[in-house]
């Protein structure tokens, strides 16, 4: 064999092996192992709201901004389709404690597409700007009054209003060149239904990947469906504001999901995505962004959180799950919790992983 095939071998085998070392560090992420017990700081709880869910950005100066859904108890768990808002709390570190601020969207009021709530909220930072992405809902252009939406708190699907609450949700964003607003919102909703999806779009997640394209993950019934199963669909845009254009490939297409949050890996050049199936909290990755896949360490939490103080949380529902990421690093696994009728949000500190 002549020196240029033995140099030409050698260097596809180095190439085949470092492959393999990519794709092995790509599924080798474990938030399971990594999570740590929730600490006393950890627990963010109101006495007059439900708290649910958040999300978490860091600014220039080392202040965490929370980002999160809540509502008056006064209207039941189930105000969260009429009168939920969109509340901005900061802390000193990202596991808490967090002191609300202020309170940045609402309903925006009769005849807009998000006239109705304010809930799920995604905040992102992109080209010098941030981004708020949330979901509202409106009542078809009918005319409404506070209690007319308080008597809708209350009710089931099956009544007509509450049925076109429940399919007019949609996703749209508010941008701001500070992270303490003002913030701008579109006038209309960023995605509408399409493909893997159906009748809503809600719950974003996104990020830009590696080819600086941004993705969009939305949730949506699943179409042709007589049982109710909710379907990820992932979209594409050159911009954060989009347009969008869904893919037609689900991101999770068989498993009734909710609530995904989504990161993109610089130094694995992989996206990753965490979401909630009822019973517990999952994992998803994807290389391209277009066609995901269970990781190799799936299954994140059952329903039972170690406590610092000992014991565990075992709550009613765990959802909205969302990963804050610092230098590339997964940090916190912020979840919602639900015990009775109380609800906070909990932020779990993670180990640094030992496979980067």
């Amino acid at each position: 064999m002549n020196k240029f095939l033995v140099k030409l071998l050698l260097t596809v085998l180095l190439s085949c092996s470092i492959t393999a070392v990519s794709q092995e560090k790509e599924i080798s992420l474990d938030i399971h192992k990594m999570m740590k017990p929730l600490q006393k700081d950890g627990v963010f709880r109101d006495s007059l709201y439900y708290n649910w869910g958040g999300s978490i950005i860091k600014d220039e100066g080392g202040t965490y901004h929370l980002f999160y859904s809540r509502w008056k108890r006064a209207y039941t768990f189930n105000g969260w389709l009429t009168f939920s808002e969109i509340a901005h709390a900061e802390s000193n570190a990202a596991t808490g404690p967090w002191e609300y601020k202020e309170t940045v969207l609402k309903g925006s009021g009769q005849g807009n597409w998000d006239e109705i709530t304010a809930h799920n909220p995604k905040i992102k930072y992109f080209e010098g700007k941030y981004y708020l992405y949330y979901i509202a809902t409106n009542l078809d252009g009918k005319d409404f009054t506070n209690d007319d939406l308080v008597s809708l708190s209350t009710k089931s699907l099956k009544d007509t209003d509450r049925g076109t609450l429940r399919k007019n949700q949609r996703t749209g964003v508010a941008v701001s060149n500070s992270i303490n607003g003002p913030w701008k919102r579109m006038e209309t909703p960023i995605i509408e239904p399409s493909g893997p999806i159906a009748n809503i779009t809600v719950n974003p997640a996104i990020d830009q990947g590696k080819d600086g394209k941004y993705y969009l993950i939305v949730k949506g019934d699943k179409p042709n469906e007589k049982k109710f199963i909710r379907n990820q669909a992932i979209a594409v845009s050159t911009s954060p504001i989009g347009p969008f254009k869904i893919q037609p490939n689900p991101v999770i297409g068989n498993l009734d999901t909710e609530d995904v949050s989504m990161w993109f890996d610089e130094q694995q050049a992989a996206f990753y995505a965490v979401f909630h199936a009822h019973f517990y909290i999952g994992l998803m990755t994807s290389k391209d962004g277009l066609h995901w896949g269970k990781a190799k360490n799936y299954e994140i939490s059952r329903k039972k959180i170690k406590l610092e103080e000992g014991g565990f949380l075992i709550p009613n529902r765990m959802e909205r799950p969302f990963v804050y990421v610092e230098n590339n690093e997964p940090t916190i696994l912020c979840l919602a919790i639900k015990k009775g009728d109380d609800s906070y949000t909990i932020f779990i500190p993670l180990h640094k992983s030992k496979t980067r």
